[in-house]
Parts: C-alpha cells; structure tokens; sequence
C-alpha cells in the first residue's frame, strides 16, 4: 500500500494547528478516495473526514490518554462507505507517516511516547474498522440467511423459479454458506466457502462439523453448537479458526442458524462464515509493534506494564522479583563512537538479556534508551531474583566487538522482590529505580537490594529537589549568625552566615539537607547571591547601629559552583556597592577540598575579590588533601581549621599530638601572614588553650549557637559541656 509522498520541505513552522491539520486530511482524502464508493465529490469527502482527523488529533494529546475516539473514526470510515479491502490500510498508513507530524507539533509529550500514542490509535482504528464492518457484514448475513431460508422453502414446497433465486444467491454470495443436517454432516457448500478452506471441495463437502475442532476454541463455541441442534436456540455468532488442507489456519466470523421445516421441526444447519485472517493478522502486526521496541524486538513498556500488573495481582503465595538495569558510561560510547554504534550495542546487550531469562515467569523488557528490565514470578523469593542480577552481571561482563572494536559494557542494578499484590507497578518500578541509582553512586557494574527507608530518604530528597525553585521565590530561606570571636579578649569579630531552609512540611533544615540539592539543580548560584546580598546588607545595619564598637565583618561561605560562576566577581563588586559596605569587611569562605588542585583560571576571581580587600578564608582545612607549600599561592588571608581538631580537645587530658598539630599550623599560617580562626569550640578550656596555642579568632557553641541578627551583640558565654 502507497500513500502519498511527504511534502519535500518541513512542516512550515508559521503555519497553525488547523493549517496543517487540513493538510493532513488531504493526505488522507488522496490515500482513500479512489477506494471510496461515494457520490460525493473529493472537496466534499475532505470536509467528511476533517472531523474524523481533529478527532485523532485531539486523541494524540489527550490526557489522560484513551483510544476510545480512534476506535470511532475507524467505525465511521465504513459509516462512509470505505469498506475496499485497501481503505484501511491506506487509512493507517496515513496516519502512521503523518499524524505525529502534522498533529504533534503543539505537544510537550517526547517524541518517543507521541509515536507510541500514534502505533495505539492504530491499533484501536483498526479494531473499529473491524468491528463495524462484521456489525455490517452480520446484517447482510442475516438477510442472506433469510433469503436463503425462504428460497429454499419455497423450493420445497412448490416453484422451482424460487430454487433457482436461492441457488443464485447462495451461489453468488461473497461469504461462505454451507449447509448440514443436525447430526452435522455437510450436505452444501457454495464455491466462496470451498475457496477460503483452499479450493478443494472434497475438503469440505461430505465431513462432519465435529471434525473442525481446532485448539483455540473457546468452551462455549461447541455449548452453542449443542443448544442449536437440540432446538434450544435459533442461531448464534462466534470467531472461530480451522485448519486448511495445508495446515495453514483460517480464522471466520462464523453465524450458525437452525432451519425447521413448514411444521417447525428442527431439519437443517446454515453457516455462514467470513474470512477474517487477514484482518486478525493486520490486528496481531499492529499489536505487536505496539508493544515490542522496534530497534530490540523485546518487549517495551506498555507490554511490560501489563505483566508486571499480573504479577503483582494479589495471589496466594504469590512473589515478584524485579530487576531494573542502566548501562553504565553509555552515554560516552553515544557521544565518542555515534549513535548507530550506540544502537548496535543495545542490539547486543538485549540478545545477551534475553539469554538470561530462559525460566518459566521471566521476562525481560526495554523501557528506552539504555534501561532494560527483567521480570520474574519464580516463587523461590530474593535467591531466585539475585541469581537472576547475577546472571545479568556475568553476560554484560564479557566485552562485545562492534565494528572491529571491542567495548566492555558494565551496569547498574536496582533489585526490587516481595510479595504479590502489596504494591502498585509504579511504586514498583519507582523503588528498582532508586536503588538503580544507589548502586551506580556505589562505583557501578553491581546490584543493589531495595531498601524501603533509601527509598524514603530518596523520595524525600527529590521532593526537596523539586520544591527548590519556588522555595526562593515564596521566602521560605533565612539566615542565621553565628558570631566570631577574639580569643584574646572574648569581643566579637564579625559572624558567619548561615543559610536555613523553613520548609511548609519538613520544617527548619539546615544547609546540610538543601546545599548539594542546589548545587546538583544549579540553585546554589541565585541562592549563594541571595545569601550574599542579605548578609552584606545585616553587617552594613550592624555598622550603622554599633558603630561605637568598631566594624563587623560577615563570612559568607562559597560553593565549588559559584567559585567557577563567570559572573562571581562582577556580582560581589555589586553588592558591596548597593549596600555601601567596604570589602574589607566582608570575608569569603572557600572549602579547601574546592580548591585541590586549582589552577589559574579558578584562582584569578579570587585573586581580583582579594586585591579588593576582601578577605578570602580557607575554610574545613585540615580535612582535604592540599600541600602546605600549596598556602603559598593561594590567594587566601584566614585559615579556619576544622571542627575534628577541636572535637579531640574535649577530652582530659588533651592527647598532645593534637596540641603539637594544632600548634603547627597556627606556626605555619603566621609565617605566611595568615589570621587562624578555629570552629567548634564547646568549651571554656578549649578556648583557653586555642588563645596559648595562637589562634586568632573562634566561633562555636561556648560562645553562641547561630540565631537571629539582633543577638550579635549579647553573647552568653555557656559551657556546653
């Protein structure tokens, strides 16, 4: 079947829904027309089959999504009179090569799930094809059947101008016709008939019907056969196959009646039978390609949804074992080597999948671009889907040659197994790919058991993800102040800020819970400038209100994501200059695991904001790997050491080695004109013996715990120990 070609340029952007869903009906119109037994003229067969395309336009993009109105349209092509054998196919052709083209332009649905949404109407017109053509078909069966009734007794009774009516119309029929008597053997069939079953009439005539068994049978076919023969019913209608003479298989609509003599006496059978295979066949194509992934051959989503929603119907003793597979580094193999290397791979890996799940119950799927899962139902439990995993493991670990290469393929598992019917396929599903992710976060090339409080942490996580952007833009962030102070007279230096999060749900968090989300986001840069404005705008009031008490400097930590921000410098020099505050006293913290490794590029915006005068501090340090030597060249005035060397003067008596370490580098970042400020301090001997080592500055919660601006100033020294 040819349907016409596609217009040699895109879809003009410009051009509107409606435009180009004219367009579309004149594909149609130019496919179906020449087939269409219909007085009316083209323009007018346009206008019928415009309702018909919006129809399966509006079905494309409907959420949620329903094939019901696709099944319709099919139903109101033969309403139209398109009943050639080629109207449907060239129907469907149409809308597989043009429906997601001219009707999906508008959608915010992947391409992936338009074209699986287009194979589905597909199927669904198709079936309403079907099924108004056999309502069509049965109308005229009836009257056929009844025609055939009276001519033939009126045959009997008298004229043999009426038995010749009856012969030319059981003779002339486009259906097959055959009569039995009530023991069920043959007595007539008429050529139609003889042909569908391979053109043999000795194939037909002179058999009995009990013969034509066939394994696909449903219960009630011979229940209904019985019934009619006894005389307890008068006709009934089944989908029944045969076998040919050469084994093929002949699928029918088949219509059985009872005919009675003149006294109503049961006497004879009349079948009449359409041959549907074509059209079954077209229905199993169409459904096949709905449900199977068309670069793999396995099954795809749809398909595997619909078993894994069997298998998690609630059953007696009844288990699942779920194993969700992603390919690990495909993506740099798709960008290295090209996409048709990329698809070549999955090729491969899918036949080596599909190796592993030879077991009753199992199954294995492509849900899209590099993720596979496999199903079992083997009632063995968490050994059998494990087993499974590692079957996976150990055919994915033997490298694959593509195009004289060799490419080793490793991936990442997410198990998910229990019992049936306590779970719904999302929730399924949803749990085998978190702990997909736990296991590729844990190096890769293994699998993972699911775990339901990872799951909760994860869901959790994500629901803080997602709530990220608004949370700015709703308020729902504040600052707290921890304050910093001279160990050698106890006043306070300046404070650090500290961004927390008042969460509708979850209530108050702390950076801890949010920061790596908005660095994984890219929120951390609005947020990072939000903090930066709020805190240089609380140590401008701190000076105008305190001013008899000398210049407040605030710390406003840093992360790796704004140190490589273009715009990093240009926004600071900003902000200091709204707020009116001078660089000095405004302090940067750096971690220093940020800074392993810099090179000039990373160092020169820090170098410009210290050249400024503002302080740039070396925060965590103590905990990364960074050469001493290294302090040289980095652009950095204050040294903050690390709670954990605090943490180990809390003890009595102080292990000496942590004295002699912490000694060292106060000794080390003096030389190198560096200001040490210490963390975590709880305690007065600590601050006792941080002031004789050197220290500078502290901040801990001997002298405050981080709170609102206002208590910067009235500091209650309290031993929290």
């Amino acid at each position: 079947m040819k349907v016409p070609s596609q217009p040699s340029g895109a879809v003009a952007e410009a051009d509107g829904p409606e435009d180009r869903l004219r367009r579309f009906v004149t594909i149609w119109s130019r496919a179906i027309f020449p087939v269409t037994a219909t007085s009316l003229t083209r323009t007018e067969f346009e206008g019928h089959l415009l309702p018909l395309a919006r129809t399966l336009c509006d079905a494309l993009h409907a959420r949620p999504f329903d094939t019901a109105p696709a099944q319709r349209t099919g139903a109101a092509l033969v309403a139209a009179h398109c009943t050639d054998p080629d109207a449907l196919g060239r129907s469907l052709g149409v809308v597989d090569s043009y429906l997601v083209l001219y009707c999906g332009a508008e959608s915010d649905l992947a391409a992936e799930e338009l074209r699986a949404r287009c194979s589905r109407l597909q199927h669904a017109m198709a079936a309403g094809y079907a099924q108004a053509l056999r309502e069509r078909t049965r109308a005229e069966q009836e009257a056929i059947a009844r025609s055939a009734l009276a001519a033939r007794s009126a045959a009997e009774i008298a004229l043999h101008a009426t038995e010749s009516r009856f012969r030319a119309v059981f003779d002339g029929a486009a259906i097959g016709i055959g009569i039995a008597d009530l023991e069920g053997n043959v007595l007539e069939v008429n050529e139609t008939l003889t042909r569908m079953f391979g053109g043999m009439e000795g194939q037909v005539r002179s058999r009995n019907v009990s013969e034509w068994v066939h394994p696909e049978d449903g219960p009630h076919v011979w229940k209904l056969y019985e019934e009619l023969v006894r005389g307890e019913r008068e006709h009934y209608r089944v989908e029944k196959p045969y076998y040919r003479g050469d084994g093929t298989v002949l699928w029918t609509n088949l219509t059985v009646s009872l005919l009675r003599d003149a006294e109503g006496r049961p006497q004879y059978q009349l079948a009449l039978m359409e041959d549907t295979t074509e059209r079954r066949l077209l229905h199993l194509r169409l459904r096949y390609e709905a449900t199977h992934d068309a670069l793999t051959g396995l099954p795809n989503r749809t398909l595997f949804f619909e078993r894994l929603e069997k298998a998690l119907a609630p059953g007696e003793n009844a288990r699942f074992g779920l194993c969700y597979l992603d390919l690990d580094g495909f993506k740099v193999i798709n960008d290295s080597l090209g996409h048709s290397t990329g698809d070549r791979l999955l090729v491969e890996v899918a036949d080596r999948l599909q190796s592993c799940v030879t077991g009753a119950g199992e199954m294995v799927a492509r849900l899209g671009g590099d993720e596979f899962v496999a199903l079992t139902t083997a009632p063995g439990g968490e050994r059998d889907v494990t087993e499974l995993a590692d079957r996976i493991l150990a055919a994915l670990a033997t490298p694959l040659r593509i195009e004289g290469r060799e490419l080793t393929v490793r991936g990442s598992l997410g198990v998910v197994e229990g019992p049936a019917g306590e779970r719904t396929p999302a929730e399924v599903l949803r749990s085998a790919d978190i702990t997909m992710y736990r296991a590729k976060s844990a190096g890769g090339n293994r699998f993972e058991l699911a775990d339901p409080e990872a799951d909760a942490r994860a869901i959790t996580r994500h629901g803080l993800t997602t709530a990220l952007p608004t949370a700015l833009e709703r308020g729902e962030f504040f600052i707290e102040y921890q304050p910093l102070v001279h160990l050698d007279d106890g006043s306070v230096h300046g404070a650090e800020a500290l961004v927390r999060w008042c969460h509708p749900q979850h209530g108050v968090l702390g950076p801890d819970r949010f920061i790596p989300l908005a660095e994984d986001t890219g929120l951390i840069v609005p947020l990072g400038r939000w903090v930066l404005q709020e805190a240089v705008r609380q140590a401008r009031f701190w000076q105008t209100r305190h001013s008899d008490g000398g210049p407040l400097r605030i710390n406003v930590n840093l992360s790796p994501t704004q140190l490589h921000h273009p715009r990093l410098v240009a926004d600071t020099v900003d902000v200091l200059e709204r707020s009116g505050l001078e660089p000095g006293a405004l302090c940067l913290e750096v971690t220093e695991s940020a800074l392993i490794g810099a090179d000039e590029d990373l160092l020169k915006p820090l170098r410009q904001l210290a050249e400024m005068g503002v302080d740039i501090a070396l925060d965590d340090f103590g905990t990364g790997y960074s050469n001493l030597a290294n302090l040289r060249r980095l652009p950095v005035s204050v040294l903050k050491l690390d709670r954990s060397f605090t943490r180990g003067m809390q003890q009595h008596p102080v292990d000496p080695v942590d004295l002699k370490i912490v000694e060292g580098i106060v000794s080390l970042a003096h030389s190198l004109e560096l200001a040490v400020t210490v963390e975590g301090v709880e305690t007065g001997a600590q601050a006792r013996q941080l002031r004789d080592l050197g220290c500078d500055t502290a901040q801990g919660w001997y002298y405050a715990r981080p709170g609102a601006p206002d208590r910067i100033h009235s500091l209650l020294l309290a031993d929290a120990v």
